[in-house]
């Protein structure tokens, strides 16, 4: 599963209809989602095999099932056995390495491959061994429970951010037990702040704030599953068009350099949170080779969480930044 929002990335990147997309792939949710403009091409790049495994087999199950039977495959809805048969029903469709991988993971399968990354086993244990110690699920169901602006700040200070929530949200979302249960560890080396803290700060905002009603990540970290609220890609209204143009979706094995090679420039970029884990030197040099390989008025969106990394900072001559944090170049 893709933790960032498909919603705010759409509205960010804007119209793309007949655009050649590239997208960093992830696990896919959002290179999905980006087919419901209908563009020319989306081009998911990532170095990781087994990332673009997960969203080979996705591709191949939103072209073959229907909605409720993709929720039911993936694990968002259904029962274990099932989702073995709805499996058993691609072989024919999938290319027999792929295959052959997914079977011998065949319990991940069963278990729902929504739950089986690092990140949501990491939420798993947090939920297990922590909010349970601190929250009741009834409490947990006030929270996200409907409520006025003013209601949902009361509840989270009265009744939420007790002592024990400070101490152990601090500690299990600190950098050590976040870089070896969550994060790989290589991936926290730029990151030079209280990592505790700081997530503490961001969830606290946010949890006392109207907006966690709504929120399908949360909903799913809190109760371990997706209610009505499901991210973009699911939604009913979205999967038909995805599965029409699910054939404009091209997975590319690599980094984003050598993708420019086979596809040439591109007009939209979504580029998760890639910058992050760079160095201030590395980072300049990808800006530069996305300069290269960008058309004119190309958008850029990407994230930024514990390490600020920003083009219209670092190529102040190249990119702009528009209003509501989105990237433009300007060529």
């Amino acid at each position: 599963k893709c933790w960032e929002d498909a919603d705010i990335l759409l509205e960010g990147l804007g119209c793309i209809e007949n655009k050649k997309i590239l997208s960093i792939g992830s696990a896919g949710d959002n290179s999905f989602s980006l087919l419901t403009t209908n563009p020319q091409i989306v081009v998911a790049v990532d170095i990781n095999p087994i990332q673009l495994k997960l969203i080979e087999l996705k591709k191949v199950a939103i072209s073959v099932f229907s909605w409720s039977e993709y929720l039911e495959f993936y694990g968002f809805i259904g029962l274990p056995e099932n989702r073995i048969k709805l499996f058993l029903n691609l072989k024919e469709k999938l290319k027999p390495d792929l295959f052959d991988f997914w079977n011998n993971r065949i319990s991940e399968i069963e278990s729902g491959l929504v739950n089986a990354g690092k990140f949501e086993k990491y939420f798993n244990i947090f939920i297990k061994k922590i909010l349970s110690k601190i929250h009741t699920k009834k409490r947990v169901n006030e929270l996200l429970a409907e409520k006025s602006e003013s209601e949902q700040k009361l509840f989270y200070d009265k009744k939420w951010s007790n002592f024990r929530w400070r101490f152990l949200f601090k500690i299990f979302f600190g950098k050590f037990v976040m870089g070896r249960l969550g994060r790989s560890k290589e991936f926290m080396n730029e990151v030079k702040i209280d990592v505790g803290n700081f997530i503490y700060k961001k969830a606290s905002n946010h949890l006392s704030g109207k907006e966690c009603q709504k929120n399908y990540f949360l909903e799913y970290i809190m109760k371990r599953k997706f209610g009505e609220n499901l991210p973009h890609y699911l939604r009913k209204e979205n999967y038909e068009t995805i599965q029409k143009n699910i054939d404009k979706l091209q997975i590319f094995r690599g980094f984003a350099e050598d993708a420019f090679k086979k596809y040439g420039k591109f007009d939209y970029f979504n580029l998760s949170d890639i910058f992050e884990y760079m160095a201030p030197e590395i980072f300049k040099e990808v800006a530069e080779n996305f300069v290269k390989n960008a058309f004119p008025d190309a958008r850029f969106a990407y994230w930024n969480l514990m390490v600020t990394r920003n083009l219209s900072e670092i190529l102040p001559d190249k990119f702009k930044k528009e209003k509501k944090n989105f990237r433009k170049i300007k060529l």
